[in-house]
């Protein structure tokens, strides 16, 4: 309870700001000083749904997520993540968007060693009520979008010391109902796909860890044909993310929209950058900065750790935001199903090694190969132990050359003293 506590308090402590002033005049005031309010071309594509954050980190960081990618979201930001998650994933997200529009989704993704798959699905309901003259309900109908994908992803040639090149692929589908009362024939349906690249390395490290601190990340997001002869929201972004100091991660994307099969020019391209702060083992706080055509908007969330569940809390202050309302709030909560074992490998990989490591110190030469060879039928990419393993297979090698030598010249002197005892007796 202290936990959620927390949360709740950090969040409207980061909000507070918005509600001293007066929004949305402050955002649109700031976009039109700023010289960033650029609404050329925009809202053309159909689909909106796939450009709304479906919740966790990656809507607390304002979208700048293709290179974090590490938590359920990574399904719409980059689908190359599924084959480095940590672990086995079920993210259920209820979102709160604009007076009664919500979305609500669901995603599961796992991990076999260097390939990942995953599903997800999100749904936006929006309802309408007809009246008639008198006042009196007539109709109650919801308008409708519905999106669901498949993920796959293969990370190709990881080592101890390199992360490896991930890539991955979204098929997606995406239906839009429109009740007949409302607007006939409107309903639609879409096929579209989504293509990733990421890798991580180390660059500008100023802190110990395993983890590599410098990611790079590429994506094509919603690439497929029109529905109804209007475009979907297709674009390409590059991303990076920095982590200079362990409790801290820095990202920034760049977006650039493009139109495919529709006689349609495309949005301007945009931007968003984010930082994510680890406070405590439990706790962690995000913020994110997105410009998208004339509508600047920011994030600010939090992270509570349970140990087996995450809750995530998100508020977005855009445009959009009616601060007298509860509007653009999300709650994610993501069940931790285990990692298939693999941590439990590589503690026991890393325990055959340092003892490897105590039996080549000690002088065992044929413990220290023995104890390679196991941690390697393990993780056959454990290169400190197969460098350890060359090593101890080298002064095995130097060690039998060395007693070859002691014996055969043992075996020479005893012969030529046996030679002269006999030549002796001959002559006697």
């Amino acid at each position: 309870m202290k936990r959620f506590s927390c949360v709740i308090i950090i969040v409207a402590v980061l909000s507070a700001p918005a509600y001293a002033i007066g929004w949305p005049d402050f955002m649109y005031d700031f976009a039109e000083s700023g010289g960033l309010s650029n609404p050329q071309n925009t809202g053309l594509t159909t689909f909106p749904t796939l450009q709304i954050p479906l919740g966790g980190e990656m809507e607390a960081m304002a979208s700048a997520y293709t290179a974090v990618a590490r938590d359920y979201s990574f399904f719409e930001a980059n689908p190359a993540a599924s084959s480095r998650l940590e672990r086995t994933e079920i993210g259920i997200a209820h979102n709160n968007l604009i007076a009664d529009a919500n979305m609500e989704g669901l995603v599961y993704t796992t991990r076999f060693e260097h390939l990942g798959i995953g599903a997800g699905t999100k749904f936006l309901h929006v309802p309408f009520t007809e009246y008639d003259r008198y006042g009196l309900q007539e109709n109650a109908v919801r308008y409708t979008e519905t999106i669901a994908g498949l993920n796959v992803s293969y990370n190709f040639l990881h080592s101890f010391d390199f992360h490896g090149i991930a890539v991955g692929a979204n098929l997606k589908t995406a239906y839009r109902r429109i009740p007949e009362v409302i607007a006939p024939g409107q309903s639609a349906l879409g096929v579209m796909g989504d293509v990733g690249l990421l890798t991580r390395f180390n660059l500008a490290k100023f802190h110990r860890s395993r983890e590599k601190n410098f990611s790079v990340g590429l994506v094509a997001r919603n690439v497929g044909p029109p529905a109804l002869d209007e475009p979907l929201p297709s674009h390409a972004t590059a991303g990076i993310a920095y982590v200079p100091l362990k409790p801290l991660t820095l990202a920034f994307d760049y977006t650039y929209p493009f139109v495919i099969g529709a006689d349609v020019p495309a949005e301007p391209p945009s931007y968003a950058g984010g930082a994510a702060v680890q406070i405590t083992d439990f706790l962690a706080a995000q913020t994110g900065f997105q410009l998208r055509g004339g509508n600047p908007r920011f994030a600010l969330g939090s992270t509570i750790d349970f140990p087996a569940v995450s809750l995530q809390l998100n508020y977005t202050l855009d445009l959009a935001t009616q601060v007298g309302s509860v509007d653009r709030f999300s709650v994610q909560a993501s069940f931790d199903l285990g990692d298939r074992g693999r941590a439990e490998r590589q503690a026991r990989v890393e325990d055959l090694y340092l003892t490897s490591l105590e039996a080549y110190a000690n002088g065992n030469i044929e413990r220290t190969v023995s104890l390679c060879r196991q941690a390697l039928e393990i993780d056959p990419t454990f290169e400190p132990a197969q460098e350890t393993l060359i090593s101890a297979r080298k002064m095995l090698t130097l060690q039998r050359q060395m007693e070859s030598i002691r014996l055969g010249e043992e075996d020479e002197f005893f012969g030529e003293e046996g030679s002269t005892e006999s030549d002796g007796d001959t002559g006697e």
